[in-house]
């Protein structure tokens, strides 16, 4: 009956989706000849059980409403054992995710992310562990504060400056699987397809526009709950700076380069209330990537590269994360 009611979950947001493309089915007058854009990053837990995005986001870059596939692609390491000469372990994560980013009003938007997970481990053994399933749902409505507004319908009519502020929130549901008995003999946690437990978001993005150059901040925090196994992942702060500029050619309507930096914080998970030692830590990511539109077609690539980490006193070590999706823009 629970995998019938996360089945049911994700067949009702893909119609959600649909049946509103319909009545959004074109951008206004004044997005098309003044894009301006707002800069959103990928938003997920370290490593990946609860993964919503993202350090990969609610959004593109190019800020347009969608529908669309979304692939992340996270390589670890973690220690195999508790002391410091143990082996690494090598760790993939793989996430496959249907989102989108839907218009309600003409300032509210609603975003939704359901992600499909496929993990895998290799021992120093030559032996490995593999884990699908579907992961966390995360469902956030965003309002905007501050709207950028054309002051015309010709482009030598427009002002050069914008700026655009958002906030928002939501909840990630606990529709992937905990297993206790993947943590079992591992330093790292997260090697799951989900929390089992609600998990609540608040976010704010402030973007800053010039002719065709932008820049964007960003910082969404989520409260984690316990799960009905009594374990309770650490709450998660992330923060980002992006910086991007728009080209346009006559084969692609769009090309958006950008280079930014992404950060993340974890909190101290608990286990039947007692804290878990070595689970806490930060990670600093710089950012790399591009965004590619023609007519209603969107495409787009980004890397992450760390910069700087502590991740659960060095017994675990972030590698780099790869992102690439493929939207429809609405």
């Amino acid at each position: 009956m629970t995998q019938i009611r996360y089945t049911s979950l994700c067949i009702i947001l893909i119609s959600f989706f649909t049946a509103t493309a319909k009545n959004y089915s074109s951008q206004s007058l004044h997005k098309e000849i003044n894009p301006f854009y707002k800069y959103n990053y990928e938003d997920c837990d370290f490593c990946g059980c609860g993964s919503t995005g993202g350090g990969m986001g609610y959004g593109t870059v190019g800020n347009e409403n969608f529908v669309g596939l979304r692939y992340i692609y996270q390589h670890y390491q973690s220690r195999d054992g508790i002391f410091n000469n143990s082996p690494w372990v090598e760790e993939n994560f793989n996430t496959l995710q249907i989102w989108g980013k839907i218009p309600v009003t003409e300032k509210l938007s609603l975003t939704a992310i359901a992600p499909y997970h496929f993990h895998n481990r290799n021992f120093i053994d030559g032996s490995s562990q593999n884990i699908n399933g579907l992961g966390d749902i995360s469902i956030l409505a965003f309002y905007t504060l501050i709207t950028p507004v054309p002051d015309g319908l010709y482009e030598n009519q427009i002002t050069k400056y914008k700026h655009s502020l958002e906030i928002g929130g939501g909840v990630k549901l606990p529709t992937g699987e905990y297993k206790r008995s993947n943590n079992e003999g591992s330093v790292n946690p997260s090697f799951q397809v989900g929390t089992g437990s609600f998990d609540y978001i608040v976010a704010a993005n402030y973007s800053v526009g010039y002719e065709n150059w932008g820049l964007g901040l960003m910082t969404n925090y989520t409260f984690k709950t316990e799960n009905k196994k009594d374990y309770h992942f650490g709450d998660q702060f992330t923060y980002g700076i992006n910086l991007s500029k728009v080209y346009n050619t006559l084969k692609i309507n769009k090309i958006i380069p950008f280079v930014g930096l992404a950060g993340e914080v974890y909190s101290e998970n608990e286990n039947y209330g007692l804290p878990v030692a070595d689970t806490e830590g930060n990670v600093l990511f710089g950012r790399l990537g591009a965004e590619f539109s023609l007519k209603k077609l969107s495409a787009g690539v980004n890397l992450m590269l760390p910069v700087s980490q502590d991740l659960n006193d060095g017994k675990v070590e972030a590698k780099y994360r790869l992102g690439l999706h493929f939207n429809y823009v609405l």
